[in-house]
């Protein structure tokens, strides 16, 4: 049986999601972390006899840490397959996608290549703006918990619900960083796919244009 959960998450998730398990297990452990050092701080004993439960986390689990947990290390990411990595929402603007998700996974060393155990998808309204796509998914992604909450509580191992394998390049803050570095011969379409995506200095970064040794930060129009 798990002895206890690690729930790796924002400090603002914590206590409800945590109620949520304890709904189907009172008695549950719970050790609610927000970062890699809280997480290192939880002893190995712990760890062989508990489950670490990430979600929406953008904490990247060391692989050492992965080893220790005994009942294995999941992640509701919040994107679907095709969006593996850092900031997925950002990314499906920008490459203006028809269609959006979130998923379920089995933790392993490289970042949203685990076991997908299930996956909930939906359609991009109509000038769909970052923000809003944000709160769809963040919305799907809690529904997504609650499904899973009962088994991550309660059974020894999961099953997934889906076949489901990643794909899609995985995104990183370099990449990030590169979309938001604009060229001086950049096309209005582009420019503006760029600043709709990555023009809200989410993550502190945002499009600029280095002229003559001088770095000008873009803005994007009001109402945007």
């Amino acid at each position: 049986m798990v002895e206890g959960l690690v729930l790796l998450t924002d400090a603002a998730e914590q206590l409800a999601l945590s109620r949520i398990l304890r709904s189907f297990r009172p008695d549950q452990a719970i050790w609610p972390v927000a970062g890699i050092d809280e997480l290192r701080r939880v002893e190995t004993a712990v760890l062989r006899n508990a489950r670490l439960v990430a979600f929406a986390s953008s904490v990247i689990v060391p692989a050492d840490l992965l080893a220790n947990v005994g009942h294995g290390a999941y992640n509701f990411h919040p994107g679907p397959p095709n969006y593996p990595g850092w900031a997925p929402a950002h990314f499906a603007l920008y490459d203006r996608a028809d269609t959006f998700g979130v998923t379920f996974h089995a933790m392993a060393e490289r970042v949203d290549s685990g076991t997908i155990l299930d996956v909930v998808s939906f359609p991009i309204p109509h000038a769909c703006t970052l923000m809003g796509l944000g709160e769809l998914a963040y919305a799907y992604l809690l529904q997504l918990f609650e499904v899973w909450a009962e088994p991550l509580a309660r059974e020894p191992s999961l099953v997934a619900r889906c076949t489901l394998p990643w794909s899609g390049r995985t995104n990183t803050r370099r990449r990030y960083r590169d979309a938001c570095d604009i060229p001086l011969d950049i096309s209005s379409d582009e420019l503006w796919r760029r600043m709709q995506a990555f023009g809200g200095n989410h993550y502190g970064i945002s499009p600029a244009i280095n002229l003559h040794g001088v770095t000008f930060t873009a803005t994007p129009p009001e109402g945007t």
